[in-house]
């Protein structure tokens, strides 16, 4: 198993988790991100910057990603790609994307889309709290724990 993380909107608190994770497991894991970001020297992790552009990272991970790889993402879309190619999907908060429920997840982002579109003010998601990197970093060790 490798881990992708499409790094652009990770949390810096969340990166901190996956490396811990990532060199604990000695799992190659990589960020993917439009712009430079500082990872820890590991033989276990690496880090490539892609141009800016709409879905650059996303299709990268898409692209290299394989059956059974874990990837890290807030972009419902990705998830929906990298699980229809039989990897898993978590987002920040520790949630677990599946063929049984991106579905709806989808459908969701769909709707919150046509809302915004037509002016009405949704807000984004609150601020990452503890409970949420707990919930992030269980949801991680019990991903890798089947690995």
């Amino acid at each position: 198993m490798n881990i992708w993380v499409d790094a652009d909107a990770c949390p810096v608190v969340i990166k901190d988790i996956i490396t811990r994770a990532a060199q604990r497991k000695q799992l190659m894991t990589t960020f993917v991100a439009n712009h430079r970001i500082s990872i820890p020297p590991s033989p276990y992790l690496q880090f490539v910057q892609v141009e800016a552009g709409f879905d650059v990272a996303d299709n990268l991970i898409v692209v290299r990603a394989s059956e059974g790889d874990l990837v890290i993402t807030q972009d419902i879309p990705l998830a929906s790609e990298v699980i229809a190619k039989g990897c898993h999907a978590i987002n920040p908060r520790g949630e677990r994307w599946t063929k049984e429920n991106i579905g709806a997840r989808l459908n969701i982002r769909d709707f919150m889309e046509t809302m915004r579109s037509s002016g009405v003010q949704t807000g984004g998601p609150p601020a990452l709290n503890q409970k949420d990197k707990m919930h992030f970093a269980n949801a991680l060790d019990k991903i890798l724990a089947k690995a």
